[in-house]
């Protein structure tokens, strides 16, 4: 028999396991979160006092070294190792060295489709020390030449596919920008950069091009979507990569893992998560040109995926596909992103298995991250005491009518109560800044709340609505301002506004995005009013949107109105309008849907609105 104290001693334990259990369920979930926050903090903390950083190039070549043949990349087949990566990243920095004036801390714009190439480009680049910025590959003509302007270049890196779109303007670019392609035959005023890898050497790079001494230098400009319509260049720093990077490892990966990446990698969640997050673990990143949802699981099953990442969107595509036997039959583990809604996340592990959904919540220029590590269906992550002492935010009341902030008599802001949706900010600080945007300081100081719970006080203004449970998981609700998110993309409305108000019988264009039932996000819709004397061309507003915008900011629906009604501070209103939809029973003015077989908008009718909201018509 044991003896009595240590029998005593077990049934101690057990008593206080089965409180902990029923008192704090998630107390071990948050102490081994809270134990890699820590682990991460303290490497940042070593790396600011010392000067001596470990960029995620730095992490790339130590894996290269140790491990040269482990794939890094799988591209349509295609294996690149470690070392492949490596001599091809040497050759690309080479041609510059040797053909182009570019130096350490110079800007160069990318312009490429997810392939290999981005990422040689990209850290042959960074082997020089420039400045990349990843330009979103949707985007021509005025915007495009907006966002190179925003980020200064020296040089402009096309992939082939692109190349026409860069055509179209190369007249207007700046002269000082060398422009570079991936294609044996370019136009004259085109460098060609494939020709002259052929003969470039493979060698490595002097250590002195790229040194780095501060967490705060910028690496990378990432374009993103915002309340001033154009796309703006957000600094990306050294920090802010290095804490990208360590997301797959938070959720658990390991340098075992194959993680499949389809979104694209001008995109944080792509570049920063996805192949930085790679580089971390030395793990194989398994490279898709372009999402597809019927070849998605074939390619887990062929490349023996564990790891891949999402968006709400791509969930939801692959959860209407037609149902097979095997669906189940997979070595996925993690899927690692954000954006699922929580009917889509049941039906997704219902179907495919036992794969743990990590979302997560962070904007590419925010300083505020939430992490799901405990996988609570429609939750985007999770929040404690320390945790918020870390990094402190908050959910203040929002005035809804007027689109901002709601103040009190001390002209400050109030915290809402849990369960109540709020604003989400982030307090900008030294240990947790805030980097901004490339260009006019305008754009970074309107990201910026002042004296919001205190005087002289400032935070970081999501833009974004959650709310908070009783148990500290955090829910997204909706996002605030303008701009709203379709099909993955955030949506800026006055560049849609801006582009339909180039026809000449538009006198007031009002974007807004409307909820459709079945979809993540929210369409884009269009209220307009005509100039007078003048009559509305359906197939002028179609063609005018579909040659200026990416598809996904194209309008889905038209609304004509006679009078717009404005804020007191004379923005358009939009909050009415949102919540009047799109439905032709409640609204009175004249509606239309965008059909792209007819190319053209046509009537909004009863039978047309009924199929789209039963999803027989695909938007």
């Amino acid at each position: 028999m044991l003896p009595s104290w240590l029998a005593g001693l077990g049934a101690g334990m057990l008593f206080l396991l089965f409180l902990q259990r029923r008192l704090f369920p998630y107390f071990w979930d948050d102490f081994w979160f809270l134990l890699k926050v820590v682990r991460f903090g303290i490497r940042v903390a070593i790396y600011d006092r010392t000067g001596k950083l470990v960029t995620i190039l730095d992490r790339f070549l130590i894996h290269a070294k140790r491990q040269p043949q482990k794939p890094f990349i799988i591209y349509e087949g295609d294996i690149y190792t470690y070392q492949d990566v490596d001599k091809r990243s040497n050759q690309v920095a080479h041609v510059f060295l040797n053909h182009s004036s570019l130096k350490r801390g110079d800007t160069v714009a990318l312009l490429m489709s997810n392939e290999p190439d981005f990422i040689h480009v990209w850290f042959g680049l960074a082997k020089l020390g420039c400045v990349v910025a990843f330009l979103n590959s949707n985007i021509h003509s005025k915007a495009l030449l907006h966002c190179i302007g925003t980020c200064e270049p020296q040089a402009l890196v096309v992939g082939a596919d692109l190349l026409e779109t860069v055509e179209e303007i190369l007249p207007n670019l700046p002269q000082n920008v060398s422009v570079w392609s991936m294609k044996d035959s370019v136009p004259q005023g085109v460098i060609s950069l494939k020709h002259k890898l052929s003969t470039s050497s493979d060698k490595p790079v002097p250590h002195s091009h790229r040194v780095v001494s501060s967490l705060r230098s910028t690496c990378l400009y990432i374009f993103t979507s915002g309340t001033t319509g154009l796309p703006k260049a957000a600094v990306i720093s050294q920090l802010q990569l290095l804490k990208g990077s360590s997301g797959l490892w938070v959720f658990g990966c390991t340098a075992d893992d194959t993680v499949y990446i389809t979104l694209p990698l001008y995109h944080s969640s792509g570049s920063l998560l996805g192949i930085s997050g790679c580089v971390e673990l030395g793990a194989t990143c398994v490279l898709k040109k372009k999402f597809s949802a019927s070849q998605f699981w074939n390619d887990c099953r062929k490349y023996n995926v564990t790891v891949f990442q999402y968006i709400g969107e791509l969930c939801r595509y692959l959860c209407r596909q037609p149902k097979r036997e095997g669906d189940k039959d997979h070595q996925v583990r993690l899927a690692v992103g954000n954006g699922i809604r929580s009917d889509i996340w049941r039906q997704f592990l219902d179907r495919f298995g036992n794969i743990k959904m990590c979302e997560f919540y962070g904007a590419t220029e925010g300083n505020i991250c939430f992490m799901n590590y405990t996988g609570k269906i429609g939750s985007v992550g999770r929040t404690n005491f320390i945790y918020k002492h870390l990094f402190a935010f908050h959910l203040i009341k929002y005035d809804f009518q007027k689109d901002e902030p709601m103040r009190n008599e001390q002209n400050l802001c109030s915290l809402v109560k849990k369960g109540e949706p709020g604003l989400l900010i982030s307090r900008v600080n030294t240990t947790n800044p805030f980097f901004g945007y490339a260009g006019s300081y305008k754009h970074t100081q309107n990201k910026l709340l002042f004296d919001v719970l205190k005087k002289g006080d400032v935070y970081f203004n999501t833009g974004d609505l959650m709310f908070q449970d009783e148990e500290n998981f955090l829910y997204f609700w909706d996002r605030t301002g303008d701009t709203f998110r379709w099909k993955g993309e955030n949506v800026a409305t006055t560049e849609v506004a801006d582009v339909i108000g180039m026809l000449d019988f538009i006198q007031e264009t009002n974007i807004y995005g409307v909820a459709v039932s079945g979809y993540e996000g929210k369409a884009g819709m269009a209220s307009i009013i005509l100039k007078p004397n003048k009559s509305l061309d359906l197939q002028k507003v179609y063609e005018q949107v579909v040659t200026s915008l990416p598809m996904y900011a194209c309008p889905r629906f038209l609304r004509i109105q006679k009078k717009m009604e404005t804020t007191g501070t004379f923005k358009l209103q939009k909050f009415q309008l949102v919540e009047e939809g799109f439905n032709p029973l409640k609204i009175c003015d004249p509606l239309y849907f965008m059909d792209n077989l007819k190319r053209s908008y046509v009537p909004l009718s009863k039978e047309l609105y009924d199929q789209i909201m039963l999803g027989e018509i695909k938007l």
